[in-house]
């Protein structure tokens, strides 16, 4: 393994912070999971921190801010996180990771907390496992007309169809979709206890691990409105920092894409007391990365080898890849003024 930690330097630019994002670990996906791609089974999981634990050097928040502003990051680190608010990072993973002394980040969706509500990717999800996508699009009709096209799977909903909706829109198809469907998600939330309660909180805080901030309702935000930004983020921290008692001092972009993380965003976030903030693209850090523009990798490697290239190469190449196609895009417009 060391030999091949070599021969990946030769894959793309200097990479720094390796950071790996989980979202659910449980053997067994539910109606409110199957199809989002955010399920690791447990014994995957641990095998995965098992491996991180021997080869890398897990760091966790503060210390990874501290050591980056002071230029002083230990050799190979790693910083683990989990992003949305399932139970089973309490229930399955936060044992493991004890066990193995590695510590983690848990950003939270401040509303889904004690189970009220239902989050719109696991009501999509339970209604495209028990309904179909006729409904869903019959939903999407009745919440923005016919300027957007049918959706024919989740990926496309989620990358393509739901980052071109306005709030208003987002919160008119949620309600479209539980009518369509027939169905109460606040009562369904209640029942399938899919995420993490102010004490299960409040214990992994205890426990060592950082809770930080994944907004309120997990929205593009893109969508959001400098005047939306308080609802979403402010309020969110300030209910996780009531819950926990800790400063909440990150913050994780729901969905990942650095379109939602604009200028006016970035700012905002940096004003109420957010050091570091997180995207999801699968791209490397490098020395050149600042705290308000983090790279984490999807996690999802189901063996040593796979996890390997999942954290040292392809985020290396993809890396690579961006910059000369910023180099060549470059070229191109300075070829065109001639």
């Amino acid at each position: 393994m060391p030999f091949r930690f070599q021969i990946a330097r030769l894959a793309g630019p200097s990479y720094t912070l390796r950071c790996l994002n989980f979202h659910d670990v449980t053997d067994r996906p539910s109606e409110f999971t199957t199809g989002l791609d955010v399920t690791l089974g447990t014994a995957d999981f641990e095998s995965r921190i098992k491996f991180l634990s021997k080869y890398y050097s897990c760091v966790g928040l503060q210390d990874f801010i501290d050591a980056y502003k002071n230029h002083a990051l230990p050799p190979r680190p790693i910083l683990v996180t989990f992003d949305d608010a399932y139970a089973s990072v309490a229930l399955r993973a936060a044992p493991i990771l004890s066990k193995y002394k590695v510590p983690a980040v848990f950003f939270v969706v401040s509303s889904l907390v004690g189970n009220e509500e239902l989050g719109l990717d696991n009501l999509i999800a339970y209604v495209f496992n028990t309904a179909g996508l006729r409904v869903i699009n019959l939903a999407a009709v009745e919440a923005v007309g016919s300027r957007i096209p049918a959706c024919t799977s989740l990926p496309q909903l989620f990358n393509d169809l739901l980052p071109a909706y306005s709030l208003l829109e987002i919160r008119r198809f949620r309600e479209a979709l539980a009518s369509a469907a027939g169905i109460h998600p606040a009562e369904l939330a209640r029942q399938a206890k899919l995420y993490v309660t102010e004490d299960q909180l409040r214990s992994l805080a205890s426990d060592g691990f950082e809770i930080q901030n994944h907004t309120r309702s997990h929205v593009f935000c893109r969508a959001l409105g400098a005047n939306e930004f308080s609802e979403e983020v402010v309020a969110s921290k300030t209910k996780l920092e009531s819950i926990t008692g800790r400063k909440v001092r990150a913050f994780s972009v729901p969905y990942g894409s650095p379109l939602d993380l604009t200028d006016e965003l970035t700012r905002y976030l940096r004003d109420s007391g957010h050091e570091a903030i997180f995207l999801d693209r699968s791209r490397s850090n490098t020395p050149s990365t600042v705290l308000s523009r983090l790279n984490r990798i999807d996690a999802h490697a189901r063996s040593d080898g796979d996890a390997f290239g999942e954290i040292e190469i392809y985020p290396r190449l993809r890396s690579l890849a961006d910059i000369l196609i910023g180099k060549n895009r470059h070229h191109k417009k300075h070829v065109g003024r001639h």
